[in-house]
C-alpha cells in the first residue's frame, strides 16, 4: 500500500470527524460564529487541564511562605487579579473553577444521557401504560422552571454537605433532573418513527427480539442528535451550576472552585468600587457559555438540511449569474455591429 494511499485514508478520516467536517463545510459569518466557539471552548479546555501547573495558588490557599494574604487586594505583580473579601487569589479561583465546571458537566450530561435514551428507547417501542406514564412524568418534570427545580433537588441531595465529591454530585443530580426530559423526549420521538420504518418492520418478521431490534437497529439511528444536545446542554449546565452557586446553594470555596459562589461574594464589593472580585469571574461564565453555544448552535444550522440547500442555491444563483454576464461580455464584443438602413450592406440582407 503506498504512502499516498495510506495519508489519503487519513486525510478523509480526519474531515469525517464531527466538527472538522462541520468547519469544511462552513462558509462565511457561519464559519467565523464556529471558530470563535471552538477557540472559546478550547480555551475553558485548556485551562481545566494545565489548572495545576498555571494557577499561581490552590483554590483554598490563604497564605504563602511570606505571610496570609490580604483581603480584597486589589490587581498586583503577587496577586494578578487581585483577592477576594475571604482572601482568596481571583486568578486562581478562575482557573480551578474551570475544572469544577467540567466535571459537573461531565457528570450531569452523561446520566442525563444514559437516563434519558434508555427511557426514551423503551418508551417509545413498547408504548402502552410505560410509555403514557413516562411521558406524563416527564412533562411534569419539564413544566417546572429549571433553576427552582434544581434548587429543591439540591437541597434535598445535599443536606448541607460541603465535601468536593458531595457538592459536585448534588448539582450534577440536580441538572440531571432537568436534562432528563429533554432527550427522552428527542429519542422517543425518533424511535416511534424508526419503529415505522421497514427496516425495523423486516427484523420484526424474522422473529428479531425486542432487545436485538432496539441495540442493533434503532439505538445507533435514533441518536445521531446527541452530540448537538450535549454542546448545547453544556452551556446550561454552566448556567444552571452558577446560578446554584450564586444562589448558595453550590460548593463551598473550602471545597472547590465555583464561578457562581466567588459572584455572590463579589455583590458586597461592588457597591465599595471593588470591581476585580466579580468581574472575572463573571467574564470567565460569560465567555464559556458564549463558546458553547456558538459552537453548538453553528453545527445545529449546519446538520439542518434546509439551510445548506440554500446556501447551495445562493451559491448557484451567484454563479449562474457570473456565467450569464461573462457570456453577455463575449458576445457583445464577438457580435459584428447592425449595418445602418439605407447603406448598401442594409439592401443587400
Amino acid at each position: 500500500m503506498s504512502t499516498a494511499t495510506i495519508s489519503g485514508r487519513k486525510k478523509s478520516f480526519l474531515s469525517g470527524l464531527p466538527v472538522i467536517s462541520h468547519v469544511n463545510k462552513s462558509v462565511g459569518l457561519q464559519r467565523g460564529m464556529l471558530i470563535t466557539g471552538l477557540v472559546l471552548t478550547g480555551i475553558f479546555l485548556l485551562s481545566t487541564v494545565l489548572a495545576p501547573f498555571i494557577a499561581p495558588y490552590g483554590y483554598s490557599q490563604l497564605s504563602d511562605a511570606s505571610g496570609s494574604f490580604p483581603t480584597q487586594e486589589a490587581p498586583s505583580s503577587k496577586h494578578l487579579l487581585g483577592t477576594t473579601v475571604g482572601g482568596y487569589d481571583v486568578l486562581s479561583r478562575v482557573l480551578w473553577g474551570s475544572q469544577t465546571a467540567v466535571t459537573v458537566i461531565v457528570v450531569a450530561v452523561v446520566m442525563s444521557i444514559f437516563l434519558g435514551v434508555a427511557l426514551g428507547l423503551l418508551s417509545g417501542y413498547f408504548g402502552g401504560w410505560l410509555d403514557r406514564v413516562l411521558v406524563v412524568i416527564a412533562d411534569a418534570i419539564y413544566a417546572f422552571p429549571s433553576l427552582l427545580l434544581a434548587i429543591v433537588m439540591s437541597i434535598v441531595i445535599s443536606r448541607g454537605q460541603s465535601s468536593f465529591w458531595g457538592g459536585i454530585l448534588a448539582c450534577a443530580f440536580s441538572i440531571t433532573v432537568v436534562f432528563v426530559p429533554q432527550y427522552f423526549r428527542v429519542i422517543r420521538a425518533e424511535t416511534i418513527r424508526l419503529k415505522a420504518e421497514p427496516f425495523v418492520e423486516s427484523a420484526m418478521v424474522l422473529g428479531a427480539s425486542s432487545v436485538r431490534i432496539i441495540t442493533r437497529h434503532i439505538f445507533k439511528n435514533a441518536t445521531r442528535t446527541l452530540p448537538l444536545m450535549f454542546t448545547l446542554n453544556a452551556s446550561e449546565a454552566i448556567l444552571t451550576l452558577a446560578g446554584l452557586g450564586f444562589l448558595g446553594f453550590g460548593i463551598e470555596p473550602s471545597s472547590a472552585a465555583e464561578w457562581g459562589f466567588d459572584l455572590n461574594k463579589a455583590m458586597a464589593d461592588a457597591s465599595s468600587g471593588i470591581w476585580w472580585t466579580g468581574v472575572f469571574p463573571g467574564i470567565a461564565i460569560v465567555l464559556t457559555v458564549l463558546g458553547l453555544t456558538l459552537v453548538g448552535e453553528s453545527i445545529n444550522d449546519l446538520n439542518d438540511p434546509r439551510l445548506r440547500g440554500r446556501k447551495r442555491a445562493g451559491g448557484k444563483a451567484s454563479r449562474s449569474k457570473a456565467a450569464a454576464g461573462t457570456d453577455g461580455t463575449n458576445t457583445g464584443a464577438t457580435t459584428a455591429p447592425k449595418p445602418e438602413s439605407g447603406s448598401p450592406e442594409a439592401g443587400k440582407a
